[in-house]
């Protein structure tokens, strides 16, 4: 495949509108965040990256079933250098700084993500649960590599659920779903999502209960995920084996109380440059 150069590095202006509604709801979507010709680019790359290296992820439905969510794979970065330019990229990194309000932001990990026509719903989740960093800054870009219609495994997002104390820290599975839907119905929580055309790109806290509807079209649902933390944030205790394996798979080698940082995690922003 041809390699192209394109200009990641021109900021993206958010009013302060949307920053504002960022950070009430906890998530936003952008348009055109990468522009269509550039992202058609790149989802060939992450697809040759993911037919080499995907696993599938998996749910247990019931102590003898496990149903497919989707293909995934992290680290895509490390496998090419031209999508180490698009996860590297400032343009997407002061976007992630500016609505967590912080002034600088470093890469905790990416993820290649692909729901299959029939892909199983995925259950209600945060992700900083499975994160093992002491911090509330941390958010997620959600790129959408093709177009993405509402039909095709849409994300579901609780708005203002990154800031509501109601919620147990459990493992994602289909019992705790139930339970998430149940406060979600009880304290009457609105539910968003968005229909995306390749280029824009969703944001969520890793505060915010989320999920996403089963992809009941006849297209695959591919993107490219992008998680960020603030500069000097400290790894936490770990309290349970799924940050405990975070721990170890993206963190070797650092131990509760010292600073989350090292070669798998530059700095892709600061505000002062």
């Amino acid at each position: 495949m041809e390699t192209l150069t394109f200009d990641l590095t021109e900021a993206y202006p958010v009013p302060a509108t949307l920053v504002a509604q960022y950070r009430r709801d906890g998530h936003i979507l952008l348009r055109g965040v990468v522009p269509p010709a550039e992202v058609g680019h790149y989802r060939e790359l992450v697809r040759d990256i993911l037919a080499q290296r995907a696993k599938v992820r998996s749910i247990r439905v019931s102590p003898e079933v496990s149903m497919p969510l989707f293909h995934q794979t992290a680290n895509v970065w490390e496998q090419n250098e031209e999508v180490r330019s698009l996860v590297f990229s400032r343009r997407l990194a002061r976007l992630a700084a500016v609505l967590m309000g912080v002034e600088r932001v470093r890469l905790y990990h990416d993820e290649a993500l692909l729901k299959e026509p029939g892909g199983a719903p995925t259950p209600w989740h945060k992700d900083h649960y499975n994160w093992p960093l002491s911090t509330h800054h941390t958010i997620k870009l959600w790129l959408a590599l093709g177009d993405i219609h509402l039909n095709m495994g849409v994300m579901r997002f609780a708005s203002g659920t990154h800031r509501a104390g109601q919620f147990p820290e459990v493992s994602p599975s289909y019992e705790a779903d139930e339970l998430f839907k149940r406060i979600i119905h009880d304290h009457n929580m609105p539910v968003m999502s968005y229909a995306m055309k390749a280029g824009d790109a969703s944001f969520h806290s890793g505060d915010l209960l989320h999920a996403a509807l089963a992809n009941e079209s006849e297209e695959r649902r591919e993107a490219l995920a992008i998680i960020y933390y603030e500069d000097g944030t400290r790894i936490m205790t770990t309290n349970h084996e799924h940050r405990r394996r975070d721990l170890e798979e993206f963190f070797p080698g650092v131990r509760p109380g010292d600073v989350a940082e090292g070669a798998m995690h530059p700095l892709l922003y600061s505000r002062e440059d």
